[in-house]
């Protein structure tokens, strides 16, 4: 890792997906799954894990707010993920983390975001 990538860790407070990202983990998805079934199991890993709390779930808007809060220090952190059919109509997930205080995370929230992703691929049995 470079001294500025490294830096850039240190001193970065949020992350999320792009089209673009350097990291693959972090471009977001687009599932040949059906609508309702990435949003189900979406819905269930926010609720079934332990330091996570479901703020907002609206189907309608495919809009999912959320909080997590971390281990260590207990810093609660705001995750906001869309849903969305693209113009193939498939299902197009994207998703950002944000610390609420500190002007660095050490990579927590990129962390979480790529760790949903995977735990998500696995509930619907997809590979990315």
């Amino acid at each position: 890792m470079t001294a500025k990538a490294i830096w850039i860790t240190l001193t970065k407070n949020s992350a999320q997906t792009t089209e673009a990202a350097q990291d693959p983990r972090l471009r977001g998805r687009t599932y040949s799954v059906p609508f309702a079934k990435v949003w189900d199991e979406a819905v269930h890993i926010i609720e079934s894990s332990p330091r996570w709390k479901l703020i907002e779930a609206d189907e309608a808007r495919g809009l999912i707010r959320a909080e997590a809060t971390t281990l260590l220090f207990r810093f609660v952190d705001d995750i906001r993920i869309r849903l969305r059919l693209d113009s193939n109509a498939l299902t197009r997930m994207d998703m950002r983390s944000a610390s609420r205080h500190g002007r660095g995370d050490l990579g927590t929230n990129a962390r979480r975001i790529r760790r949903f992703f995977r735990d998500l691929d696995l509930r619907l049995g997809v590979e990315h």
